[in-house]
């Protein structure tokens, strides 16, 4: 149980997301402010950063093979690529200005490892297990709006974690 916004109690069963946002929105418009969902607005960003760092492994003559590629039931690897005989896992990270660090300091062990596993469970089902693979970042700094962003690609940016090993 949740209290709602109107002093009532909410259950589990009827306290599903929309509509708790949809009485938060109700209730900041009564005070004359508003509430926007920014989840969706970081996608919109996201995905506009995929899209200018596709165009930038294109210009480098990669071939994509696939865009947020879903592995098992928690792990996306944001583009899949080949570039000559190597695979590779690029990771994506856009940011609207590089006052707080740069892109790629966001890519954190938990993400490598992430990461990591992913890319072996990509491995694991393609008919060739002894692939040759690599992990590339590409930074994107810049807003949809921009003429010209910034596009970083950063080769061979980690290594594959020690605890993942692929079978030979």
């Amino acid at each position: 149980m949740t209290p709602g916004t109107d002093g009532k109690w909410i259950s589990g069963v009827a306290a599903r997301p929309a509509r708790i946002f949809h009485r938060l929105r109700t209730a900041c418009e009564a005070c004359g402010m508003r509430l926007r969902r920014k989840r969706r607005m970081q996608s919109d960003s996201g995905q506009w950063g995929e899209r200018q760092a596709e165009r930038a492994l294109k210009a480098k003559g990669y071939h994509i093979l696939g865009r947020r590629v879903r592995v098992g039931t928690r792990d996306e690897i944001d583009l899949v690529a080949r570039d000559g005989t190597a695979l590779v896992f690029v990771e994506v990270k856009t940011r609207k200005v590089e006052s707080y660090g740069r892109p790629l300091a966001a890519v954190d062990r938990a993400k490598r490892h992430a990461l990591s596993r992913a890319a072996v469970r990509y491995v694991q089902r393609l008919k060739d297990s002894r692939a040759c693979f690599r992990f590339d970042v590409v930074e994107v700094v810049g807003a949809a709006g921009d003429e010209a962003p910034i596009v970083r690609h950063i080769t061979n940016a980690f290594a594959l974690d020690r605890r993942y090993v692929l079978p030979c």
